[in-house]
């Protein structure tokens, strides 16, 4: 054979064998799929500490002694009842959970485990119990408390609420593997055990404080109770800002008419003089600003955007709009948006952060994306009540008609309004907005 031709045939038959290679060690135990990173390398426990049933923000308030010195007894309870045996992470059924180093928000996550007989376990995520594992059969002694259901409901919701219960029995018998898929936007969580949609974007209560909306990232951990329980193929993949949006406009569901073409400001009424469109979003100028709206008003609407935040950006949203005037005052609120972690706003009044009837009912905080990421929000507006859902988390739920304390003592005389404008209050800072769809809920709107 020709020395040329060899060298060639010698490179061919390497990358077939490498490819092949790869080929067959996607299908093997702890390799990643694409996309996903292996959170377990199937040899030791790099990348996971120890942490027990905890309450996240008595953790936070802990001093940087304090958290060494409890993370450090923490690792050797680990060392007691967590091994790694033939690619498999194995608990006796005892001791503190097996916890990421890392923190993670959105995202979508898998997970093989095997247990046995009167086991129950499960997979705590962002620190909040939790995506349920346990004995189904009669023989198990749950049926009482919802084991008869099967594994990976959200257990710890309320009674009643969705996702608690799982939609389908999908556990298999002791002694095989079951596997999970979990995707979370916000607090929207999926759950597929072995194949089978058991929990449809339920939303995770907070277990720690039901008043407040479930935390924007925090640790995965495994739960032992009481019985044997075996973990492999443990992989990740972070959801970016713009496929979560996607995600969520889809659940937002029909019936939206766009209100901003993303060329030019047709429909649209006010000083729009003040305000650009670039590369489909509307922006406000700097240093400019005004309340610019909608031609068409509306009695009970939902309203659907995407916005970004400059550092420090300060704008609003128009909420029945009489068309001039103040619309913190004269309209039914000015909802904020705001860059509420930047230092310049550190001491506000609570109704003054994003997402808050501005002067009048405060939203919880936490929930933007980093500044310089697409956000999206719906708003709910029906009757007297407001709605405000960023990013898939619930940060303002109010009925204006029983605000009876206002900020400065300010009255707010346009409260109570029925119907007027939607639109954006620029306040000097190039805020962006895209994607404004609007879908009418008044009386007579199909």
């Amino acid at each position: 054979m020709n020395h040329r031709f060899q060298i060639a045939f010698v490179l061919i038959a390497a990358l077939v064998s490498a490819s092949t290679l790869a080929m067959a060690k996607e299908g093997e135990d702890n390799v990643p799929p694409k996309g996903f990173q292996a959170l377990f390398n199937g040899q030791n426990l790099n990348g996971w500490h120890g942490m027990g049933h905890f309450d996240p923000r008595k953790l936070k308030a802990m001093t940087d002694e304090q958290r060494k010195a409890k993370r450090d007894a923490d690792l050797k309870d680990v060392a007691k009842h967590w091994t790694v045996e033939d690619g498999e992470l194995v608990n006796d059924g005892h001791g503190v959970y097996l916890t990421t180093d890392k923190a993670y928000g959105d995202m979508e996550f898998m997970i093989d485990y095997k247990t046995v007989a009167k086991a129950d376990s499960g997979i705590y995520l962002r620190s909040n119990p939790q995506v349920q594992i346990w004995d189904y059969t009669k023989e198990g002694g749950k049926w009482g408390i919802g084991a008869d259901k099967g594994s990976g409901g959200l257990w710890n919701n309320s009674k009643g609420a969705k996702g608690k219960d799982p939609l389908v029995l999908a556990d298999k018998p002791f002694g095989e593997w079951n596997r999970f898929r979990v995707r979370q936007v916000g607090a929207l969580t999926s759950v597929w055990l072995n194949g089978k949609l058991v929990v449809d974007n339920a939303t995770m209560e907070n277990f720690w404080d039901r008043k407040r909306p479930w935390f924007a990232n925090g640790p995965i951990q495994l739960q032992p109770h009481g019985g044997e329980i075996r973990w492999r193929n443990i992989f990740i993949r972070e959801i970016p800002a713009d496929e979560a949006n996607e995600h969520l406009t889809k659940l937002s569901g029909k019936g939206f008419d766009a209100v901003f073409n993303g060329k030019d400001f047709a429909g649209w009424k006010g000083p729009i003089a003040n305000y650009d469109v670039k590369d489909g979003a509307l922006v406000c100028k700097p240093g400019k600003g005004g309340t610019i709206y909608t031609e068409r008003e509306y009695t009970d609407f939902a309203a659907r955007i995407e916005f970004k935040l400059p550092p420090g950006g300060n704008n609003g949203l128009a909420i029945r709009y009489p068309g001039e005037g103040d619309t913190a005052y004269v309209g039914m609120c000015e909802l904020q948006v705001l860059d509420s972690e930047h230092p310049k706003y550190a001491r506000l009044d609570k109704r003054q952060y994003h997402g808050s009837a501005y002067g009048m009912s405060p939203a919880h905080r936490g929930f933007l994306r980093p500044t310089g990421e697409w956000n999206h929000q719906t708003v709910t507006v029906k009757g007297a009540t407001i709605q405000v859902d960023l990013n898939g988390y619930t940060i303002l739920k109010t009925d204006l008609s029983k605000v009876t304390e206002f900020m400065g003592k300010r009255p707010h005389p346009g409260k109570d309004r029925a119907s007027g404008h939607f639109g954006f209050a620029g306040h000097s800072d190039p805020v962006q907005f895209r994607n404004v769809f609007i879908k009418d809920l008044g009386k007579g709107a199909e």
